[in-house]
């Protein structure tokens, strides 16, 4: 029952949006004519739209704060110590490289698999009299608009969401720097991340009816092609899925110590996963994700720094998630993406959809927000990609989960050198 009701919620979610994009699909643009105390009212799948715009709302609201605590928060719950430094910057190394890994399989399988072939946003809106003016950003526009905001104030902005991770970041090194008197400041920090945590979970409990009705009015207008589009979607990150599964995480545990390391790291990685797939949370697994890499024998402040870190910076499956969230949109909009900038743009977003989204079901939809603001795309087609979020959460949750226990041993082996294992058990 447990493992039931750790499913509940993705489900439900599911359940609505094919609800709704079924109720879409049959009304249309045109819709039915009904008759109620004699008054005639016509609805159609436009009809369910201010119902799914309430939702999106309710969820663009716990965006900036969801960024700033949980940013802020990951990082003051360390110590300032020498080694702790060397950790960190082994970290930074390892998140980076193996996140950049995944975001070029997942950008370069995208364009293998090619699942939105055919398929033109702009086109239609431009048949339905809705087009949008949609304007290809350079690399060097897209950050300089974004890395910075004139006034404190407006770093509370959605669309400054990376000015405001940049500003969490340092927040957070300061108070680490600054020790004994600001820890009011570093608990305060943690408990608004649980508040926000729990804000944004009550606003999930509305996801299946404002996820379905905006669902109603996007397959209502658009068709059920896209629905094809996201099946597909689905299909290659499944596939990417077991590659980056099985195949990364056992380079990465070979580069860490060899075969005794791959040995180590799959004795313990069925927990670990199952746990991952059964809660849909990499926040959730970080106590048996503790448990498996002190078990790899990786030495405790390691293992307890990486990981509460890694649940929260880290995870190589919103990464691809991000790349795929981007290619969609764009190849739905007609926005060329085959060049070296825009190959170099998406990868660099991806790699922040890593750091932002939430280590909660779904993600919150700061990854969402984030992609349209940094790509010029309006704050409108947010929904368009959250429903990717949605469907890919579980297998998502599998490799953020994993990820950070094979990272927290090349860590390791860059901290402690490349015998750590054997002196381990010496």
């Amino acid at each position: 029952m447990a493992f039931l009701k750790n499913y509940l919620s993705s489900l439900t979610i599911i359940i609505g949006i094919i609800i709704g994009g079924l109720v879409g699909y049959l009304l249309g643009p045109e819709g039915v004519i009904l008759s109620f105390f004699g008054q005639a009212w016509q609805i159609t799948s436009a009809s369910f739209k201010p119902i799914g715009q309430i939702f999106l709302n309710m969820m663009f609201v716990t965006i900036v704060p969801l960024v700033f605590f949980s940013i802020t928060s990951s990082i003051t719950k360390t110590n300032q110590t020498v080694r702790l430094k060397k950790i960190l910057f082994s970290a930074l190394f390892v998140f980076v490289g193996t996140a950049t890994v995944m975001g070029v399989i997942s950008y370069f399988g995208f364009l293998w698999y090619e699942p939105v072939k055919g398929f033109n946003l702009q086109e239609l809106m431009e048949l339905s009299g809705k087009a949008v003016d949609i304007q290809a950003v350079s690399l060097s526009e897209m950050f300089v608009r974004t890395l910075t905001a004139g006034d404190f104030l407006d770093l509370f902005r959605r669309n400054n969401l990376l000015a405001l991770i940049i500003f969490s970041i340092f927040l957070g090194i300061a108070i680490v720097l600054v020790g004994e008197k600001a820890k009011p400041i570093a608990a305060l920090l943690e408990s608004g991340m649980e508040v926000i945590l729990k804000l944004v979970k009550i606003i999930m409990y509305a996801a299946p009816i404002g996820l379905g009705c905006y669902f109603a009015d996007i397959v209502g207008e658009l068709g059920p092609r896209i629905v094809g589009a996201y099946a597909q979607v689905l299909v290659l990150y499944i596939i990417l899925t077991i590659v980056a599964f099985f195949g990364l995480n056992t380079i990465y545990a070979w580069l860490a110590a060899g075969k005794a390391g791959v040995k180590a790291f799959w004795s313990t990685a069925l927990t670990p996963a199952l746990t991952a797939i059964a809660t849909t949370s990499s926040a959730a697994c970080i106590p048996v994700n503790l448990i498996a890499t002190k078990q790899m024998n990786v030495p405790n402040d390691i293992a307890e720094t990486v990981i509460p870190l890694g649940a929260n910076t880290h995870k190589d499956g919103s990464v691809m998630g991000g790349v795929f969230k981007i290619l969609f949109l764009l190849t739905l909009l007609g926005i060329s993406f085959d060049t070296p900038m825009m190959f170099l743009a998406v990868i660099l977003v991806a790699l922040l959809v890593g750091i932002v989204i939430g280590a909660i079901p779904s993600g919150g939809m700061t990854a969402e927000v984030l992609i349209c603001t940094l790509f010029g795309v309006p704050v409108e087609y947010v929904g368009i990609i959250l429903v990717i979020s949605i469907i890919i959460d579980i297998p998502a949750t599998l490799l953020n989960s994993t990820g950070n226990n094979v990272c927290a041993m090349l860590i390791t082996r860059m901290v402690e050198g490349k015998n750590w294992l054997q002196k381990s058990f010496s």
